[in-house]
């Protein structure tokens, strides 16, 4: 017998080779975490109208805009810093003690003291503590699904596996943090912390890179748009306000004002409130969201990278077909063929995977295991072994029960059922697990009679088929990755209708994927400008998943290292709630993108109205302060509002957002430019017959409240690109009805006090004055509805320049 090593000489490797344990990489200091979320163009922006709003003394708009900057830079902050979870995830799944042959004699060492060429000592339930071949095996298996991908245990031995041979196929060796599922047996060490399998996915997870979502990058490349225009509104108002020969720090104070008011400060705060619905919505779909930006990614998704076990299957070994004469006879001997033991729910039990499954199925059929231990207990049994790959159990009736391999059974079958080596061939053709049950006489495994054949797999969701149609209809494709056999995902992958017209079969279904080929696999996806998704539940899929635009990890089957790895965890662990997730996420994209064209359209009118005035040589229509109110009272609960809307009905009947769409393009800007035209021009045209028959304080105040209640309407032709309000109805987004409604009270309040009168310096108001400004204010709103119902009878695909987007 190996005596193992001596306690010196591991001492000796110990110093040499170092501490069984994975190494981590250096942390990114958290004055760098913090300095990265300072680095986006709109914190710039914000952060630049929150000195300037101080220094004109707007206490209360520089303290909110500072608030702002605040929360998103503590929120950024501490997502970066979860990121380096992930890694020490990986430490939970190596093995605290270790079982070794020192000296000739059984210790229990600390796993870190394991050194290469220990003898490990492998029990059922124990972790491994590190890579071994193995040198003894008694019925050993080893439930490797978290670095492989298997479904069922994988079975060890001491017979060299071929040169060359993949993770999953290397049946002489046993690896970190895998759990020994039967048996028992004995393994050489051949690698410790960073050289084992484990080890080298704690690397790639290192290595892996998370880059910016497409909604970050979107935002980035708006808030350099808009610090751009506000840097030419600057300069416009000013060099009139200098060519009318207005004082230079009035003129200072007015242009920098009035880009103060342009700037939609409330902007990251309704993105981040969307957001905060987003996984609100999501989570009752099951759809747990630990990172916010992923809600919006999810929505844009084109690839979805998929595990099979577990998501598009049940991830439960189950009876998926039988062959033989008679059904109830193949099961029953199969059933008393059994050392699993199955609890009384008839669904849960310990034992073998596929034994549990015959045992369901005979639970279905109405035989249980309890009554039939009592009618025929047994005497005797021969158990499985991998060089005979089948096992026998002779029971009080006489009969010897048998079930294996096929080619084992039918070696020691003298009765053999015409085709049953066409059955056989054709179960595994579609992926099944094949055992052959026969029956004998004795207590010698010889002159059976064959029986039948049971076809074994892990389910498909039918949920999830259904699933995987909705998301080629919305343009999405899916990709199945799985460390099972390529036979079997080549079936699941025909069931669960994966392969479209066209297909490449290569492409949509990978089989026996390693964690460097998972990892490369959405690497080549995002390489083609595909925005991917990616699902798993094993170790071997965290580096993709980090890799991956959205990382899905399984709530119920996944390790934490996926978890900590993940943006998204499925509680349900099932592929019909990834496409769920879809559905919201496309549908928060687009409230996101009309509460902004509604911010900006209200922005532009009120520049438009004052660059035109100043140019035309008229007063100021509007007052910095009047500016602040407008954006306070239209910009803040009816934008909120606006982003609480549900998914439109048609959303998963549209194809994805291209990867390089911006949050708003030409068919957003048009829309804003036009109607900021019109609200500007009905502005500007009441200003100026006002000035002609009124007062300028009067003026103002018509103007002021024209644009107010002219921007709240606006709010509700705001909710859908096509559908009109009486479509939409009015009482089917109650916040954002309540919420014009209290800001159009809170203007008419400004208008009839005379502390606010003055404050504001604005003329006072009849009831009829306050009426004509109502009744004007429903102009803008009123030719958006009419554009829109002009563009469905006319059916043209162009937008009108009139209908919001």
């Amino acid at each position: 017998m190996n005596p193992g090593l001596s306690q010196a000489e591991a001492l000796r490797r110990l110093t040499e080779s170092g501490p069984n344990a994975l190494v981590r990489a250096r942390p990114t200091s958290r004055l760098r975490l913090l300095g990265r979320q300072l680095s986006s163009p709109l914190i710039w922006l914000l952060a630049g109208a929150c000195a300037v709003s101080a220094a004109l003394g707007e206490v209360a708009d520089a303290v909110a805009i500072g608030a702002i900057l605040l929360v998103n830079a503590l929120v950024g902050f501490f997502q970066e810093q979860r990121a380096e979870q992930a890694i020490l995830a990986l430490r939970s799944l190596t093995a605290p003690r270790a079982q070794v042959i020192r000296d000739g004699h059984q210790r229990t060492v600390p796993a870190a003291e394991v050194v290469p060429g220990d003898l490990l000592v492998l029990e059922a339930g124990e972790i491994v503590a590190a890579d071994g071949r193995v040198v003894e095996a008694h019925r050993l298996s080893v439930n490797e699904a978290s670095l492989t991908g298997e479904s069922v245990p994988a079975e060890k031995g001491s017979e060299p596996a071929p040169p060359g041979a993949r993770l999953a196929e290397r049946t002489d060796s046993v690896f970190m943090g895998t759990a020994v599922a039967t048996g028992a047996g004995r393994a050489e060490v051949v690698g410790t912390g960073m050289a084992t399998e484990l080890g080298r996915i704690a690397h790639l997870l290192a290595t892996a890179e998370e880059s910016a979502t497409p909604l970050q990058k979107r935002l980035a490349r708006l808030s350099r748009t808009l610090l751009q225009l506000c840097l030419a509104v600057v300069a416009a108002v000013a060099l009139v306000g200098l060519l009318r020969g207005l004082a230079p720090f009035d003129v200072f104070l007015a242009a920098v004002s009035l880009a103060v008011a342009a700037v939609p400060e409330g902007l990251p705060a309704i993105v981040t409130i969307a957001l905060a619905i987003g996984v609100q919505r999501m989570a009752a779909r099951n759809v747990l969201v630990r990172r916010l930006p992923a809600v919006e990614t999810l929505g844009c998704a084109t690839v979805i990278c998929t595990d099979k076990t577990g998501t598009l299957t049940t991830g439960v070994m189950a009876v998926r077909d039988l062959w033989g004469a008679d059904h109830a006879a193949v099961i029953d001997a199969a059933a008393a063929c059994c050392d699993a033991e199955l609890d009384h729910d008839g669904q849960r039990g310990a034992g073998d995977p596929t034994e549990l499954a015959i045992l369901r199925e005979a639970h279905d059929r109405g035989i249980r295991r309890a009554d039939l231990e009592r009618a025929r207990p047994r005497l005797g049994e021969h158990p499985f072994d991998p060089q005979r790959k089948r096992m026998s159990i002779r029971r009080a009736d006489g009969v010897l029960y048998v079930k294996g391999a096929f080619e084992s059974v039918l070696a020691v079958s003298a009765q053999r059922p015409d085709g049953a080596g066409e059955a056989a061939a054709e179960m595994a053709a579609r992926g099944l697990r094949v055992l052959a049950v026969a029956v004998g006489q004795g207590d010698e495994e010889r002159e059976l009679r064959l029986l039948g054949l049971v076809g074994i797999a892990d389910a498909p969701r039918t949920e999830a088929i259904a699933a995987v149609a909705a998301a080629r209809a919305a343009g999405i494709r899916t990709v199945m990755i799985t460390g099972d056999h390529p036979l079997t995902a080549a079936a699941i992958g025909r069931e669960m209708g994966l392969l479209g017209h066209g297909d490449d079969p290569a492409q949509v279904i990978h089989a026996r994927a390693t964690p460097e080929e998972k990892l490369q696999i959405v690497r080549d996806w995002r390489a083609r400008d595909h925005v991917v998704a990616m699902t798993g539940d094993g170790v071997n899929d965290a580096p993709a998943l980090r890799e991956a635009d959205v990382g899905v990890a399984m709530g119920r089957t996944g390790t934490e290292v996926t978890r900590e790895a993940s943006d998204v965890v499925l509680a349900d662990d099932n592929f019909a709630s990834i496409v769920a997730g879809v559905r919201e996420g496309r549908g928060i994209f687009e409230n996101i993108r009309k509460s902004l064209v509604y911010l900006l359209t209200g922005n532009l009118g009120e520049l438009a109205v004052m660059l035109v005035a100043g140019l035309a040589g008229l007063p100021l229509p509007l007052l910095p302060l009047h500016l602040l109110w407008i954006n306070l009272v239209t910009d803040g609960f009816p934008a909120l509002a606006l982003v609480m809307d549900p998914p439109d009905r048609d959303v998963m009947a549209r194809p994805p957002r291209r990867p390089d769409e911006p949050l708003l393009g030409r068919a957003q800007w048009l829309p804003i430019a036009a109607v900021g035209a019109l609200e500007a021009a009905v502005a500007l045209g009441l200003f100026v017959w006002a000035l002609g028959t009124r007062s300028l304080e009067e003026a103002r105040a018509l103007v002021f409240s024209l644009i107010v209640f002219a921007e709240l309407f606006r709010a509700f032709a705001a909710r859908s690109p096509t559908r009109v309000l009486w479509e939409l109805g009015l009482f089917t987004n109650l916040r954002l009805l309540a919420a014009v409604a209290l800001s159009v009270a809170a203007q008419l309040a400004l208008l009839s006090i005379p502390a606010t009168q003055a404050l504001f310096r604005l003329g006072a108001l009849s009831m009829p004055e306050v009426g004509l400004a109502l009744l004007l204010a429903l102009i803008p709103v009123s030719v958006i509805e009419i554009a829109k119902l002009l563009r469905r009878s006319s059916r043209s695909p162009a937008a009108s320049p009139l209908q919001p987007a």
